[in-house]
């Protein structure tokens, strides 16, 4: 355990340096192609030079001063006070991302466990009926819904609630948003969120189940056809037995690992579902970022990305230790 522990350590070290190195070189890049400057400019009427200039300089974004200096008075703040920056509009980063990320949590929870459960069930109930019809039925639906675009699956899923609504004369089904209910009774206010969260919900499910599944099955294949399964079946073991006992196990390494490293897209990753069904979470506050020149906000997000990305690396060496007896943990 000790060994382990201090392996675990050693990465984490790794991980922290990356991440810095990562978001600094992100800093840079972002100030050298966006131009929070061009906010100013282009409002109508047009602020006075002074004005600009001053605003720039509160929200450290004027491209007259040094990026170097910059950068240092960007980072000093971050380790100080943990204070990653304004806006060009003046509002703090701190302050949006805390509310995206909730928003992102309620949107991406529930359709990440769904989604695991449901695509690596699917994927492990095909492996063992390859080639029979259900093995046919299920990864045919499932090549077409992963050709199907995000947009247009939500379209779809949005006019088929919406027909059901029109059909049964109440308001079944929301399609914007991730609440409407603002009074005090619990109950109420749960019934609003489930929903305005279905809809999302099933078309989140069904784009990353499809992933799952058919990763799952392709896994479990390769390990039921191995020579160590075959030399478990001549010693006695059933078909079903020596799939539970050894390929399934051996399978779900690399399944884990993927799940782990979606930690991040469960946050960032939802930037159509987001736009389609009018949830401000994390991906869309991205793409808004780059849209409106919002430096600090595009490398906080990348820096809390990379950060998902590093618990998520960890979560794997996890997991792999966890089913993988040659690994010890000793």
């Amino acid at each position: 355990m000790a060994r382990f522990l201090g392996y675990l350590a050693k990465r984490i070290v790794n991980y922290i340096v990356m991440i810095f190195v990562a978001t600094s070189l992100t800093y840079f890049l972002a100030c050298a192609f966006m131009s929070p400057r061009s906010n100013y400019e282009s409002r109508t009427p047009r602020p006075s030079q002074e004005s600009i200039e001053a605003s720039l300089d509160k929200a450290n974004l004027n491209d007259k001063t040094p990026v170097t200096e910059r950068y240092q008075r960007w980072l000093t703040n971050i380790v100080t006070e943990w204070n990653w920056g304004l806006s060009p509009a003046g509002d703090s980063v701190n302050n949006e991302i805390s509310s995206r990320i909730g928003a992102s949590v309620k949107l991406m929870l529930l359709s990440t466990v769904l989604s695991i459960v449901i695509g690596v069930s699917l994927g492990v109930y095909t492996a063992q009926r390859q080639y029979q019809w259900q093995d046919r039925f299920w990864s045919g639906l499932a090549s077409v819904f992963l050709v199907i675009p995000t947009v247009v699956l939500a379209i779809l899923i949005v006019f088929f609630a919406i027909e059901i609504n029109q059909q049964t004369g109440q308001r079944i089904f929301y399609v914007t948003g991730l609440s409407s209910y603002d009074g005090p009774n619990v109950f109420v206010a749960f019934i609003d969120f489930l929903q305005h969260i279905l809809l999302p919900t099933i078309v989140l499910t069904i784009i990353s189940s499809v992933g799952y599944h058919l990763n799952q099955r392709t896994y479990l294949l390769d390990e039921m056809h191995a020579d160590y399964v075959r030399t478990a079946r001549s010693k006695g073991l059933t078909k079903k037995q020596a799939i539970r006992k050894h390929a399934l196990r051996a399978s779900l390494i690399p399944t884990s690992v993927n799940v782990a490293f979606s930690i991040a897209s469960i946050f960032t990753g939802a930037v159509m579902t987001e736009k389609i069904f009018a949830i401000h979470g994390m991906g869309e506050y991205f793409i808004n970022c780059i849209n409106n020149n919002n430096i600090n906000g595009a490398v906080a997000v990348a820096a809390f990305s990379g950060a998902c990305t590093l618990v998520g690396a960890l979560l794997a060496d996890l997991f792999a230790a966890a089913l993988d007896p040659r690994i010890k943990m000793s």
